[in-house]
């Protein structure tokens, strides 16, 4: 291929000349078309991050972006066209239907020779991500609604190597016609006609480990702190750090979550055993052991979870955890005593052991200067094993945040009377709402853990008729909305629910989880600008059931209700004090 630089609008992006890890440039393209929204923001940073590092660099952190091309979308359209996918694209069959059909097909022969290429000099694990060309815009993010596959790429055969590498990229194309893209759309200003969709190829950041490869640090950084607790303020910012792969913080919810501000202070926690429940217990990382059970359209194919055990045993906890001293009750930071790990990060919080923190608010300054606003960056880190620097922190995504700056003040009187149908002093989001006549919710006499997969199917199904009358609606329901645990919550992704515009999570005596801010789901409803109370229930503010279950039903089954008021909720969230209420 030429070395003609790409043809993307931005420009910013040289050929692919097949020496990814060798080559002169770290950061090229395959194609001509656009690299899309994902890449273009990586693109953009690129410069601006060495120019930074270079001038003003952080002791033994050194910040980069992992070496990555770029498939651009003209592929992506020559292979929908080239195989005749349209019809099965845009048709209703399942996801795994569609997915099939698209392992079937044949990538373009000018792609292939670059993936073949490519895969000659590489053995480590690389990530597969999708970079649509609507993913990361300001207000419809597509956060997590794509797939991203990861390999192991450690087969002996290029040929291996290759044909699994071909398998994810068309994993990633079908993701783009997959159910929850489809929904999801739906609650956008556009089509899935109008989507195309890019690839990113690039290494993991992390270290091997027997059968395991991960990163000892992952984390999502973020402008705006929309739950600050004690001293912090919301404009501070909030970090989560997890061990392990990114996928615990954006999928799962489980991290350490601070303000950048305040690093050595933890969360609220009744006593250690609390923070112990309340922490991560499990990471996720890459298999490089036996290979899996084939399952080309699975997006955790080559994914593990592991234990604590394992990562002591891997040796990478030393400069991530606290020990819990039972005979004493207290925690004492790093490893010198046995009991259990808590994966708090305090010898690099508390004792500055890396610069990590410093990195942290760093990228945050050079990212709301290039982006203009409030960001949300996503960063993988490796350590020194013996001292824990030098650091080295890949950079993998930035994307713009969205921060309402109205002000709603809310008296004291409207948390008081008949009329109040509940309220919080935790919730997400800032305005007042005066169109919502739909109220979707749980059963709390029939609510089960046992069974929230069945209620996301049929909560669901109403999202798809509200959706279609153009109908906003409240969505209430216990444990964490989109937790990938259903024991936690119901694990809907965004699209299911891509009507709402207020949703309420409420806690039962055996099911109090907290909620992320990290997530991908967390971030597309920042985007959306959608309400989100959390109403613990041990606290005063409430829910009126009784009130709900008087109300005639449009639909029911044997979990969700779905009712029409007569009139529209009277909703009004304080932003700055994290106050709301709902009046009928």
């Amino acid at each position: 291929m030429s070395d003609a630089t790409n043809r993307d609008p931005g420009g910013l992006l040289p050929r692919f000349d097949r020496h990814f890890f060798d080559g002169k440039q770290q950061f090229t393209q395959i194609g001509d078309g656009s690299i899309g929204g994902k890449a273009h923001g990586l693109a953009r940073m690129k410069d601006v991050l060495a120019d930074y590092c270079a001038a003003r660099p952080i002791p033994s952190v050194a910040i980069c972006i992992p070496t990555l091309t770029v498939i651009a979308t003209d592929m992506f359209d020559a292979f929908i066209e080239q195989n005749d996918l349209a019809d099965i694209a845009f048709s209703q069959l399942r996801d795994d239907q569609i997915a099939l059909a698209f392992q079937q097909a044949r990538l373009p022969a000018e792609l292939v020779g670059d993936l073949r290429s490519l895969m000659t000099q590489i053995h480590t694990p690389l990530a597969v991500r999708s970079s649509s060309f609507l993913e990361d815009a300001m207000y419809q993010p597509f956060a997590s609604v794509y797939t991203t596959k990861m390999l192991p790429n450690n087969q002996h055969d290029t040929d291996t190597r290759f044909h699994k590498l071909v398998e994810a990229v068309k994993f990633v194309y079908a993701s783009t016609f997959f159910h929850g893209a489809k929904n999801y759309m739906q609650a956008t200003t556009h089509t899935t006609a109008e989507e195309k969709m890019a690839v990113i190829i690039q290494a993991v950041v992390g270290r091997r480990h027997g059968d395991r490869f991960y990163p000892e640090i992952s984390g999502v950084v973020r402008s705006y702190n929309f739950y600050p607790v004690g001293h912090a303020k919301p404009e501070d910012g909030v970090i989560d750090l997890a061990l392990g792969l990114g996928k615990s913080i954006v999928d799962d919810g489980r991290a350490w979550t601070y303000s950048p501000a305040r690093p050595r202070t933890y969360p609220p926690y009744n006593s250690p055993r609390d923070l112990i429940n309340q922490t991560q217990s499990e990471f996720w990382a890459v298999n490089m052991g036996r290979p899996p059970a084939y399952d080309p359209i699975r997006e955790t194919e080559y994914l593990n979870k592991y234990g604590l055990a394992e990562a002591e045993a891997d040796g990478v906890l030393t400069h991530l955890v606290s020990t819990y001293d039972a005979q004493n009750d207290r925690l004492e930071v790093g490893m010198d005593i046995r009991g259990p790990r808590i994966v708090t990060f305090a010898p690099i919080l508390d004792y500055e052991l890396v610069k990590l923190n410093e990195a942290c608010k760093a990228l945050l300054h050079i990212c709301e200067t290039e982006v203009g606003g409030p960001v949300e960056i996503e960063l993988a880190a490796t350590l020194d094993p013996e001292h824990g620097t030098p650091a080295y922190l890949g950079f993998l995504q930035v994307r713009p945040m969205v921060v309402s700056q109205e002000k709603v003040e809310l008296e004291p009187a409207l948390f008081d009377g008949e009329e109040v149908m509940l309220s919080s002093e935790h919730v997400l989001g800032n305005g007042i709402l005066h169109t919502v006549r739909d109220v979707v919710y749980l059963k709390p006499e029939t609510f089960s853990t046992q069974q929230t997969l069945l209620m996301a199917r049929q909560i669901e199904e109403i999202n798809r008729k509200l959706v279609g009358q153009h109908r906003p609606y409240l969505l209430l329901g216990f444990g964490r909305w989109a937790t990938s645990d259903p024991s936690y919550g119901v694990p809907v992704d965004f699209g299911q629910i891509s009507g709402a515009r207020v949703i309420v999570e409420t806690t039962l005596p055996e099911m109090y989880v907290t909620l992320s801010q990290g997530s991908h789901f967390f971030h597309n409803m920042t985007s959306f600008q959608i309400m989100y109370f959390s109403v613990p229930h041990h606290e005063r503010h409430l829910i009126d059931w009784d009130w709900l279950k008087l109300q005639p039903p449009q639909a029911e089954t044997e979990y969700v209700r779905w009712i029409t008021l007569d009139r529209p909720l009277d909703i009004r969230v304080d932003g700055r004090t994290g106050r709301g209420v709902i009046r009928r």
